[in-house]
C-alpha cells in the first residue's frame, strides 16, 4: 500500500540498505518511497520525537508493511517470525504468510469481505497481487501514506491507532478520478516476541514521547498482527467520481460498500 525505486536506505523504514536490497527476493523489484514519503511529511498530523515509543512503532509499522507487500519469500521477512506469524483483518481468521500469498497479498488481504459478489465494488477474489497493485497505484499517484496517531500500549502487545490517506488522482473500476482526499482510520495490534531471550518483554503503559529501549528491531519479531477498520471509508471515497457505466462482479452502481 505504497509507492515505489530504491536508494541506500530509507529514513522511515528498516532493511532497505543497499546490501539488504541486493540479497532480497522482491515481488516486482525493490521499492522506493520517495514520493509517498513526501506526501507523509507534508500532511502527517503528528511528528514524533526520534526514539519515542510512537516513532518506533510507526517505523515498525512502515517496515512491516513494506515487507509484506514487496518481499516474495517469507524467509526474507525480518519484522516477523515467519513460522509463527498470522495476520487478521476485522476479526477474521488469522492468516499465515503462505495463506496470505494465496489470496494475492497486500490489498486482497486488507479488503477481504463477506458481502455478496454483486455488492463488491472491489472483489479480492478476482484480483491477483499484480492486478491489485496496478489498480491502487493508478489511483494514488502520490502513494497511500500511513502514520501513527496514538500508541495505547507498548510491547509485548502493542496497540495503536493509525491513519492511511492518499488522493484519488486516477480512475477506479469505472469511476472517474476526483482529486479528493481519501483516508481511513483504524486500530492495529502487534504481538511481539523477543527472539534473544525467548520470552515476552515486560508490559508497560505508553505515554507520548516516552523513550522505548525495549522495542529493538533486531531481536523483536511480530508473531501476530490484527487490524480493525471500515473498508467502506476507503472504497466509498473511490466511487464518488462520475461513473462511465461499467460495473465489476455484477455490482449495482448504487450499492454501498460496507466493512463486512
Amino acid at each position: 500500500m505504497t509507492s515505489s525505486a530504491v536508494g541506500g536506505g530509507d529514513k522511515y523504514r528498516d532493511y532497505l540498505s543497499d546490501e539488504e536490497v541486493k540479497n532480497t527476493k522482491w515481488r516486482n523489484g525493490p521499492p522506493s518511497y520517495d514520493v509517498v514519503d513526501k506526501l507523509f511529511e507534508e500532511e502527517r498530523t503528528r511528528v514524533w520525537a526520534e526514539g519515542s515509543l510512537e516513532e518506533k512503532v510507526q517505523r515498525l509499522l512502515k517496515t512491516w508493511e513494506m515487507e509484506i507487500v514487496h518481499k516474495a519469500d517469507p524467509n526474507d521477512l525480518k519484522t516477523v517470525d515467519p513460522n509463527k506469524f498470522t495476520i487478521s483483518i476485522n476479526g477474521r481468521k488469522g492468516l499465515t504468510p503462505a495463506e496470505s500469498a494465496k489470496l494475492g497479498g497486500s490489498y486482497n488481504i486488507f479488503l477481504q469481505t463477506s458481502l455478496p459478489e454483486n455488492l463488491r465494488v472491489y472483489n479480492p477474489d478476482e484480483e491477483t497481487f499484480e492486478s491489485s497493485q496496478k489498480v491502487f497505484r493508478s489511483i494514488f499517484l502520490r502513494g497511500f501514506a500511513i502514520e501513527i496517531l496514538h500508541v495505547y500500549s507498548g510491547p509485548p502487545e502493542i496497540v495503536y491507532k493509525f491513519r492511511h490517506w492518499g488522493y484519488m488522482e486516477g480512475p477506479f473500476k469505472g469511476h472517474a478520478a476526483t482529486g479528493q482526499l481519501v483516508e481511513l482510520f483504524g486500530i492495529g495490534t502487534f504481538e511481539v516476541l523477543n527472539q534473544k531471550s525467548s520470552f515476552f518483554f515486560f508490559f508497560f503503559k505508553a505515554v507520548e514521547t516516552t523513550p522505548c529501549r525495549n522495542l529493538d528491531k533486531e531481536s523483536n519479531k511480530i508473531i501476530k498482527a490484527e487490524m480493525f477498520f471500515d473498508r467502506g471509508e476507503l472504497l466509498g471515497g473511490l466511487v464518488k467520481g462520475e461513473s462511465n457505466g461499467e460495473s465489476t462482479s455484477g455490482m449495482t452502481l448504487d450499492a454501498c460498500p460496507f466493512m463486512k
